[in-house]
């Protein structure tokens, strides 16, 4: 490609990373901590190519008449530009049922536990809950009642789970932490179907059969579909 060609590809390059920085697209790539530096690079693409654009200018009008030549480009070289493009229009959903169950648990067992409310129901993340539930075995729990969410996942022999995507830098090393729903499971269940679900802890737990790492359960007493979150991916396992 000419400096031209190689300008524009620049060009386009940052404004989609802008696109993405400025609005929540950039939430299906990379965790929300990565904001500033993918806006940074947006700003640094376009001046770059701002800059190809004014050098090749500037060389054009030093040069003397009629002294060399342009070889065009081939026209295939601007496929390249069809991601970007891709980018900009195609929102990519998020991971789901199909890769938590093809993925083994992330659940760590964390080093503490913060403190929760004396009383009323508990809203916790799924991550935490896990974890209380799988380590720290529903001790700092009780039978109080606990409000999590997620999506759900259903395996081959259709026992559901309730999942988040745990997030340590962007979308392909996001790996699922999941929680098992026994008791009041509402009958009909869609995988990837955002719920959430209100219940207590139960000893019941399993084995992943992806890395043998923990499930643990919680045990429904009901549950109610929401809409997915801004960001569907869960980045307080690592923090």
């Amino acid at each position: 490609m000419n400096r031209q060609a190689q300008a524009a590809v620049l060009f386009l390059l940052g404004a989609a990373l802008l696109h993405a920085g400025l609005t929540d697209l950039y939430l299906r790539y990379v965790k929300a901590g990565l904001r500033p530096m993918l806006l940074a690079s947006g700003v640094v693409l376009i001046a770059a190519a701002v800059a190809t654009v004014w050098y090749e200018w500037r060389a054009g009008k030093q040069q003397p008449q009629g002294k060399g030549h342009a070889h065009p480009e081939p026209r295939v070289s601007w496929l390249l530009v069809l991601p970007l493009l891709a980018l900009i229009l195609v929102a990519p959903p998020a991971l789901g049922s199909y890769s938590a169950l093809r993925t083994g648990t992330a659940l760590q067992q964390p080093y503490g536990y913060a403190a929760l409310p004396a009383d009323g129901p508990l809203r916790l993340n799924l991550v935490d809950y896990a974890g209380r539930a799988a380590y720290g075995h529903g001790r700092s729990l009780g039978d109080r009642q606990v409000k999590v969410a997620g999506f759900v996942a259903l395996d081959r022999t259709g026992t559901p789970y309730l999942v988040r995507m745990a997030l340590n830098c962007c979308a392909a090393d996001a790996q699922p932490v999941k929680v098992g729903l026994t008791g009041r499971i509402p009958p009909v269940l869609q995988p990837d179907t955002w719920l959430e679900v209100t219940g207590t802890y139960t000893a019941k737990r399993t084995k992943d059969p992806v890395n043998g790492g923990p499930i643990p359960f919680i045990e429904v007493t009901g549950a109610v579909p929401v809409e997915a979150p801004k960001d569907p991916y869960d980045e307080t396992w690592n923090n």
